[in-house]
């Protein structure tokens, strides 16, 4: 591969800035290429929560997209060599569809290739709080080699807006695909903690 290619999977759960941002931050990387499916509920939910030119945005900044019923898209095959896939973010509905391995649509079936290529998935779970069902469904995938990622904000980098939470998770989830180039996200300083606690 001339170029680093990563999937990124946009399903119907809560938190759709995350996924703009995501592959905002991953089109910042030269050496990137974003190969991008968006569910229907994911179409709505950006549509809610980020605004009518949210898809459009995402469609346009991403380097190919494929239709989430396109089961025999590139991104359906093992022979199709990426780098990793980032699912953000990710609903229970798909979560459960990885963890049983139905691969009904092409964001589960191009997870699925994922885990069974042994490459790097990451799965931006949304929801709050979690039934027995949900963690059993964390426990599979996390059994078969994905990395489940909850967006939980850090704050120990004292962030001052939504948008700086959104941007230092998206930047994580990137980090965990294990990309050249370097990791994004600010790291924890425990020199900098301690000098601004004196301050206090």
């Amino acid at each position: 591969m001339s170029k680093q290619r990563v999937v990124v999977g946009v399903s119907g759960a809560s938190g759709a800035a995350l996924a703009l941002r995501v592959v905002e931050r991953l089109a910042e990387i030269p050496s990137v290429e974003t190969h991008l499916i968006v569910s229907d509920s994911g179409r709505r939910t950006l549509l809610h929560e980020v605004g009518p030119h949210a898809l459009h945005q995402l469609l346009t900044i991403a380097d190919r997209s494929y239709q989430v019923r396109d089961i025999g898209a590139a991104t359906a095959s093992g022979s199709f060599g990426t780098s990793g896939m980032i699912v953000v973010p990710c609903s229970m509905r798909t979560l459960a569809a990885i963890a049983a391995g139905l691969a009904d649509n092409l964001i589960v079936r191009a997870a699925d290739v994922h885990l069974k290529e042994r490459r790097r998935l990451v799965l931006m779970t949304r929801e709050t709080p979690l039934h027995l069902g949900h963690l059993r469904n964390m426990t599979a995938v996390t059994e078969m080699g994905a990395v489940v990622m909850p967006p939980v904000p850090a704050f120990y980098h004292r962030p001052q807006s939504v948008e700086e939470i959104v941007d230092h998770l998206a930047a994580r989830a990137i980090d965990l695909v294990g990309l050249l180039g370097g990791p994004l996200a600010t790291e924890w300083d425990p020199q900098s903690h301690r000098q601004h606690a004196a301050t206090r």
